[in-house]
């Protein structure tokens, strides 16, 4: 399967929002990366339901909604409602992973799990035939522009070792600091959906940066 793109909607304009939304609907991204923060799991706040119901109603990619929030699982069916297509939790915010991953699956969304990049996937083990997809952060969460841990690349290839033995069909995610100058050497330590935010947005041509993306 050939590596599927998420822009970061984080990194978008939010004073031309439909404008970047259209923008990515008519580029070769495959899905939207919307990023929830609420201030408490991680040091920034993002946006909640308003806004990301408005991004819903102009885009035609799946909506790729990643919770970095304390206590997921009271909003889970409120995000699904709000237009998520796939639902991603934090390991090191959900006390009864287990349950948080049928919750989302019982929705009708693609349930992931992600892990900051202090936590090793060795964690994961348990629960990875349950997964549709697994978020490997390659920054300390809650801002964009941070630089890429050089670590995530022996993380990826224990997580694709793991997945190849229980679930073959595991999406790896990876999110922070992704651009053409890694996206080749992270598909081929195991990622197979990359998150792309400044590498887009700051662009001069964010359509012809997806596309070079895409086809690395």
């Amino acid at each position: 399967m050939k590596h599927l793109i998420a822009p970061s909607v984080l990194s978008a304009d939010f004073a031309n929002l439909q404008r970047d939304i259209e923008m990515l609907n008519r580029s070769e991204a495959d899905w939207l990366h919307i990023d929830i923060m609420d201030g408490v799991f991680v040091p920034n706040i993002s946006f909640g339901f308003p806004v990301l119901q408005a991004i819903a109603k102009h885009a035609q990619k799946p909506l790729d909604v990643h919770l970095m929030i304390v206590d997921p699982d009271r909003y889970l069916a409120d995000f699904k409602k709000a237009g998520a297509a796939v639902i991603t939790v934090h390991y090191e915010a959900c006390t009864h992973l287990h349950r948080t991953v049928q919750a989302i699956k019982n929705l009708g969304c693609k349930a992931g799990v992600a892990i900051n990049p202090h936590t090793p996937v060795s964690v994961l083990e348990d629960i990875l035939p349950d997964l549709d997809l697994v978020l490997v952060m390659s920054v300390n969460p809650g801002f964009g522009g941070q630089s890429f841990i050089e670590q995530t690349y022996q993380k990826l290839h224990k997580l694709k070792q793991l997945a190849n033995a229980v679930n073959p069909n595991l999406l790896i995610e990876v999110d922070g600091g992704v651009g053409p100058g890694n996206i080749a050497k992270l598909v081929n330590a195991g990622a197979s959906v990359l998150v792309a935010g400044n590498a887009v947005f700051a662009a001069e041509d964010p359509e012809k940066m997806i596309h070079q993306l895409k086809n690395i």
